[in-house]
């Protein structure tokens, strides 16, 4: 049953047979494009731009305006919970995002509260239901949440790190205190994600963007399972559409063999593996992936053109000659120095390659 104008990507993450291979890329709305700067500019503050559900969704719609990819990715953060949390999330110029509140004490866990959560984050359900008009069920949109491990390393650290010591100190020091953190997490991530399926989010997505900073072990007990929970209990389906979920963990090449079992319908993958070896070890889903966005930012068209090809050959070959089953994207976010032109050719040689 096709629901969209463009069902490509919605029958490539089932498994389906597709046309053609189809794309859509991490921060596809971003300061690259001339358009989101002025827009950004326009809304005053990053998170002000999040937090106005009409500017939000006038961003998540620009890059389907300028490109054909086959998604829209809806605007937001993943630091909207934390901030919905009371840990008053704020953004610094070339810094990136800190909180005035961070986590630093067993009794700040302890008064964490989930309960009023959906009402704090009503702006991003109204950014959803405004855009899935303008969509007109042209092509799926896709919300997203971080994994509790990852909103945990911002939330405890107070800020990015280079080491996030103090998240580890955490893990091993106080491992009770440490999953009483990111229950809580769960638990909302739950509630937010089911909230965005009832607004009319199509695809959802979870960032682990840092659980590749763990240990083999400590990934599967502090991030792998709370995820597998996550999976477990967020709607699979909405008003007789199937629901797919996609799991990104940042370096989690090393994990794929448990990542095949996590329930999620498919996996993201970093550019540090081949797709192919990927595929090979994730056979029960389909995998996103895997473009260095370097690449995509410093190369010429030549070199775009041999390593794309490259991943989608390695892929077919790795799936019996056949295309289904594989999103195309970056490994991580579009950088910021990136050409659109460059986006634009990416975007044609994808939708190209085995047509």
């Amino acid at each position: 049953m096709t629901f969209f104008e463009n069902n490509t990507l919605i029958d490539a993450l089932l498994n389906k047979p597709v046309p053609y291979t189809p794309i859509w890329l991490m921060r596809q709305a971003g300061r690259y494009l001339p358009e989101y700067r002025k827009i950004r500019e326009k809304a005053g503050s990053f998170l002000n731009l999040c937090k106005n559900p009409d500017l939000a969704m006038e961003v998540t719609l620009q890059p389907l305006r300028r490109f054909n990819l086959d998604a829209a990715i809806l605007f937001s953060d993943i630091l909207v919970i934390p901030d919905a949390m009371g840990l008053g999330l704020y953004f610094v110029e070339n810094e990136g995002p800190k909180f005035s509140k961070p986590i630093m004490t067993a009794n700040d866990i302890d008064n964490l509260d989930i309960a009023n959560i959906i009402n704090e984050l009503a702006y991003v359900f109204a950014a959803i239901k405004n855009t899935k008009n303008e969509l007109k069920n042209s092509k799926p949109l896709i919300g997203f949440s971080g994994s509790p491990f990852t909103l945990a390393c911002y939330m405890l650290e107070g800020k990015s790190s280079s080491d996030y010591l103090l998240v580890k100190k955490w893990l091993y020091t106080n491992p009770e205190y440490s999953h009483k953190l990111l229950q809580k997490l769960t638990d909302a991530i739950i509630l937010y994600l089911n909230a965005q399926i009832e607004a009319g989010i199509d695809v959802i997505m979870l960032f682990d963007s840092w659980g590749g900073i763990l240990p083999y072990n400590e990934y599967l007990e502090f991030s792998y399972a709370y995820l597998k929970q996550i999976l477990d209990k967020v709607h699979k389906t909405h008003q007789s559409k199937l629901v797919p979920s996609i799991v990104f963990t940042k370096g989690g090449a090393v994990w794929l063999d448990k990542l095949n079992m996590i329930g999620a319908t498919a996996i993201g993958v970093d550019w540090t593996v081949d797709i192919g070896i990927a595929k090979k070890i994730a056979t029960n889903v389909a995998l996103q992936g895997n473009l260095d966005p370097a690449l995509l930012a410093l190369g010429d068209r030549s070199i775009i053109k041999t390593e794309v090809f490259r991943i989608l050959n390695n892929y077919k070959k790795a799936n019996n000659e056949n295309i289904s089953g594989h999103v195309f994207n970056l490994g991580h976010g579009i950088l910021p120095i990136t050409n659109p032109d460059n986006v634009a050719y990416l975007i044609d040689l994808v939708h190209d390659f085995d047509i």
